[in-house]
């Protein structure tokens, strides 16, 4: 059975071609009247319009493509989550990409989304990635960076201070007494990753007898946690540090495991224990995790709000670096109570719109 098209819906409606597209792409222009009978004949036939030639013949797409490091990881779920809600509400798609941290992976949705025609792209980038970025704009399509600063203000991105992020984390750890403080984290090619180390660096700063040791994580997983917490319960007591600065919350739970569950060690009595971006399972672990805060579904929503606006007048947009205010929320993981919260700048928390600077 042949596809019903719009010939068919004009010729049921008994109107022209040109008012069955009216009808369907700029129904400002048609009667109501005549706009009822093109959508009865349309529910009647059962017509489903091909947005994919509209698409190509306009050569504006109701998509944006989204690229993340890890949809594996809840962050992203719920960066994506924030994305795909603010997208709804213009009307709009997301198509998703998940690059797992892997640049050739990363190359090949830029390419498959250019070739979707995407109205633009936001990107977690693994790589640097601002060659092709620029390509892209050339062909109006335009890109937002999504976790991630950059020193090339011609593009517009989302981030959350995680230098800032990291001090505090760390300055929590040494304010209990902790000193031989532990970062666990990698790879550090992953900018974030190398900003909350920086962080946590700085946090020691003119604090005497503080040391912090750098065990390199293989990925950002719980797995790979659970890893490293084994090879810390196997040192002797000496030698193990007294808290730990984990660069993500699926880090932090597999040290958990690790250390308590299967090693036998009191957390935190033993070694207290922070967490960074406070996904559900930080809350809902067996000891609940102190965790650095991110505000992941604004960064979403944030991003498509940038993209669009860059969209709809590209020549007009000025591109802006949105920088939102982490916060630290106190759990038993470190010996605090249910959730409490501290920011780390005066002005707010990360998740609320007056925490965020915007240069």
């Amino acid at each position: 059975m042949a596809a019903v098209n719009v010939r068919d819906v004009a010729a049921l409606a008994g109107v022209s071609l040109g008012t069955v597209s009216n009808a369907l792409n700029r129904p400002e222009r048609v009667s109501p009247a005549t706009l009822l009978r093109v959508q009865q004949a349309i529910d009647r036939l059962g017509f489903v319009r091909n947005d994919a030639a509209r698409q190509l013949r306009a050569g504006r797409s109701r998509s944006i493509g989204l690229i993340v490091l890890d949809i594996g990881n809840p962050f992203f779920t719920d960066v994506a989550t924030g994305a795909e809600d603010r997208a709804f509400e213009e009307g709009f798609a997301v198509l998703l990409g998940n690059s797992q941290g892997n640049p050739t992976r990363e190359a090949a949705h830029l390419d498959l989304f250019e070739e979707q025609r995407v109205r633009g792209m936001l990107v977690s980038p693994v790589a640097e990635i601002w060659p092709q970025l620029k390509r892209l704009r050339t062909r109006e399509i335009p890109a937002v960076l999504v976790d991630r600063a950059i020193s090339d203000t011609s593009f517009s991105s989302v981030s959350v201070d995680d230098i800032a992020g990291g001090t505090l984390a760390v300055t929590h750890l040494l304010g209990l007494g902790r000193r031989r403080i532990a970062f666990v984290g990698g790879p550090t090619k992953i900018r974030q990753v190398s900003d909350r180390l920086e962080g946590a660096s700085r946090a020691l700063d003119g604090v005497n007898g503080a040391t912090l040791e750098v065990l390199g994580a293989q990925a950002l997983t719980v797995l790979e946690g659970r890893r490293i917490g084994e090879a810390i319960v196997a040192r002797r007591p000496a030698d193990r540090p007294d808290a730990i600065f984990a660069a993500n919350d699926l880090l932090a739970v597999g040290l958990l495991q690790g250390l308590s569950m299967l090693g036998g060690l009191r957390v935190p009595d033993d070694i207290a224990l922070v967490g960074y971006d406070d996904i559900a399972f930080a809350a809902a672990a067996v000891v609940p995790l102190t965790s650095v805060r991110q505000p992941s579904a604004l960064l979403g929503r944030t991003a498509v709000d940038l993209l669009l606006a860059e969209s709809h007048d590209p020549g007009g947009f000025e591109p802006q670096q949105v920088v939102f205010t982490p916060e630290l929320v106190v759990r038993a993981s470190t010996g605090g109570g249910a959730g409490a919260g501290v920011s780390a700048g005066a002005g707010g928390g990360a998740g609320d719109l007056a925490g965020q600077e915007l240069t």
